[in-house]
């Protein structure tokens, strides 16, 4: 069994934080990533057992949406033809634990203040994304995600929000999808240099999709879980001044 100290507790918020993700559209790594930091998981298989998380999740999250016609695939395929490549080349790189921490310090912060609503909701007049610009935006959030582990979804959501690509609903879809082909790339350019996973992972991906299904199933709808977001933004915050601090 993975050896943890309080393993029930961290299962219990590992479901908690899969639904909330999962509620609009994410993978959930940043989240994962944060509690296997605070219960000292190895560094060496952090990164990958978020990737593997990230796949189900996503993949529950992105059907449940797109059964209620929120998915756009030309967006997707604006940003997922850059960004796969680059995510497999982040996979296939090490960073220095002390950088990671830090890194994933800060994009915590790009998490909760994507829950928070700082970046907004629907903006009026929706426009096309421009091939240049996916490019762009798909390649950069793509490294990133292969580098520190996560799926890029809490990036690239934002991003579509922030520009007039889409509306939330369609950011949710999109991402997860992006969340998918992104954690795929970088979890075999991980494994393809050695990095590992932990011999009982199926348990956590069993919590984790239980967690991640129900919470794609009331977000795709009309679920509103504002207060729920921002006590998950209250840990996050947490973990993430510890994280930037030690």
């Amino acid at each position: 069994m993975i050896d943890v100290e309080g393993l029930p507790l961290f299962l219990l918020l590992l479901a908690v934080v899969a639904f909330l993700y999962a509620s609009v559209g994410h993978g959930g790594a940043s989240g994962y990533l944060m509690l296997m930091a605070l219960w000292s998981f190895p560094v060496d298989t952090m990164r990958t057992s978020a990737l593997v998380l990230n796949l189900f999740v996503a993949a529950a999250s992105f059907l449940l949406f797109a059964r209620k016609g929120h998915f756009r695939p030309r967006l997707l395929i604006a940003f997922a033809v850059a960004s796969v490549p680059m995510a497999f080349l982040g996979g296939l790189m090490t960073v220095d634990a002390l950088l990671y921490r830090k890194i994933l310090g800060v994009l915590l912060f790009v998490a909760i203040a994507r829950m928070l609503g700082v970046f907004g909701t629907e903006r009026p007049g929706l426009r096309p994304v421009l091939w240049w610009q996916g490019m762009l935006v798909g390649a950069s959030i793509g490294f990133l995600s292969g580098l520190i582990g996560i799926g890029g979804g809490i990036i690239l959501g934002p991003v579509i929000l922030l520009m007039r690509w889409g509306t939330v609903k369609e950011a949710a879809a999109v991402s997860a999808a992006f969340i998918w082909v992104n954690s795929a790339a970088a979890l075999a350019g991980g494994l393809s240099q050695g990095f590992t996973l932990p011999p009982d992972l199926f348990v956590l991906v069993g919590v984790a999709f239980t967690g991640g299904l129900l919470g794609a199933y009331f977000g795709s709808g009309r679920f509103t879980n504002t207060v729920l977001l921002r006590t998950l933004a209250s840990v996050l915050a947490i973990a993430g001044i510890k994280l930037l601090v030690s």
